[in-house]
């Protein structure tokens, strides 16, 4: 299923719209605590068991985008985007089924398991074409189709909740409302299936006769890559700034409430609502934003931003977020417009570092660092705060610790990326000349 070579004249400019009609649906998954107060009440869950669908799916995405980052590479992004399509949707399909039979491992293993593939396949699938295409703005390029993923939620959570709200917040209305999102989904993921294209293998089109190629500078193998110090640096540096970003998103509609739930004006379902949506639109926004700027300053320069300031961010939430809804909103904002800049600038770093052969297994391999984020940020916020509901705390009490937990993991992120060099010659190889020859290194290196 490899999609058709683009035609000389065709614009690079129609593959981010093929790229966004995937990572906007698969970004649904940051809408996930819009699902999590009426599955905790349908169903009898804990906060830690409401998350375990989304911390499953992280998990799925980081493994999924690990081991089939050298099948991406060798099979094109149509494969990708179709395999993602399925997966996804079906994963919604499960959970529908699991929400109306009120079987809670159905949901876990649906939503969780399956879309979690279709969630890593999808993640990936653009990721090596769009810097292919883009060889000359490659932060701004992936920026463009990582910030789809962000954004997803922006219209995942206010239409999650508007269905909930028709059809009800019990386990049929839930049933219902993922239902419907697997259905739409699949038509919506179809358009890029459609779409995509790859670019000529000696020059992409549009960039003109004397534009950068794709394939100049260091070129570094996935198998080589994952030997380096400078891919365990990234990989830290990931997980940590994924860590401190997805505590705050994955719990962000129950924990503002918490956070003024005994002020003059407690924060309501709606309410909460919108906040889930106006990180989802920061999370979007840090991700073209931020990448673009990486494009100017250099990578090294703004994960410094992403991970220094980020902790700021966290401190004066952990002094004074109690205190003040718009300083709570402000720096929630922030953390979360670092936490999608992050995604949106690591391949480029990698592009940087490693050059663009390969950059997709390479980016998929990176990724098991958000798989093991994906775990880490939800169970100590959950897990933290559900023990120090159980010591009689409540409000921001149940949330100071796992803040300071959270400054301590960025303090180790910016350290790794102080530690970043160039790839040491040893890892070099030639730059290849032909999409052919890179289908069959990559299926070489897989045999090996």
């Amino acid at each position: 299923m490899s999609p058709p070579i683009a035609p000389p004249g065709w614009s690079r400019w129609l593959v981010p719209p093929a790229a966004l009609s995937v990572h906007l649906s698969i970004g649904q998954a940051y809408a996930w605590s819009v699902f999590k107060p009426p599955l905790e009440s349908a169903l009898g869950l804990s906060g830690t068991q409401s998350a375990l669908p989304f911390q499953l799916g992280i998990v799925m995405l980081g493994l999924s985008a690990a081991f089939g980052g050298t099948l991406v590479e060798r099979n094109g992004p149509r494969w990708a985007m179709t395999v993602a399509l399925v997966c996804f949707s079906s994963g919604f399909l499960i959970a529908s089924l699991g929400a109306a039979t009120e079987q809670y491992w159905l949901i876990v293993f649906g939503y969780g398991f399956v879309g979690g593939i279709g969630l890593g396949i999808g993640y990936i699938s653009p990721v090596s074409t769009l810097i292919k295409w883009f060889p000359d703005r490659p932060g701004m390029a992936t920026g463009i189709a990582i910030m789809g993923f962000g954004g997803g939620a922006l219209i995942a959570s206010p239409w999650s909740a508007q269905m909930l709200e028709s059809f009800g917040s019990d386990s049929s209305g839930i049933a219902l409302a993922f239902l419907v999102h697997g259905l739409s989904y699949a038509v919506f993921m179809s358009l890029g299936v459609l779409l995509v294209r790859v670019p000529r293998a000696d020059r992409p089109a549009g960039t003109g006769a004397s534009g950068p190629s794709a394939l100049a500078g260091v070129q570094v193998s996935a198998r080589s890559a994952v030997r380096t110090p400078q891919f365990w640096c990234l990989w830290v540096i990931l997980c940590m700034n994924v860590t401190a970003g997805i505590g705050i998103l994955e719990k962000a509609a129950p924990m503002i409430k918490d956070f003024f739930a005994d002020s003059s004006t407690p924060v309501s379902v709606s309410a909460a609502a919108g906040f889930v949506a106006l990180l989802s639109a920061a999370n979007m926004a840090g991700r073209i934003g931020w990448s673009s700027t990486s494009d100017l300053i250099g990578r090294k320069n703004i994960y410094r931003v992403y991970l220094g300031v980020g902790a700021l961010m966290y401190a004066s939430i952990a002094w004074f977020g109690d205190s003040s809804k718009p300083l709570f909103i402000l720096c929630a904002l922030v953390i979360l417009s670092f936490y999608g800049g992050g995604f949106a600038t690591i391949p480029a770093y990698l592009k940087d570092l490693f050059g663009t052969y390969q950059v997709g297994a390479i980016h998929g391999r990176l990724l098991t660092a958000w798989s093991t984020a994906g775990v880490l940020g939800p169970l100590i916020v959950n897990w933290i705060a559900d023990r120090q509901e159980e010591a009689g705390k409540h409000g921001s009490a149940l949330y100071g610790l796992s803040f300071y937990i959270m400054i301590g993991l960025l303090a180790v992120g910016f350290v790794a990326n102080e530690l970043v060099r160039p790839v040491h010659p040893r890892h070099h190889i030639p730059a290849p000349t032909s999409a052919p020859k890179e289908a069959d290194d990559v299926q070489r290196e897989q045999s090996v």
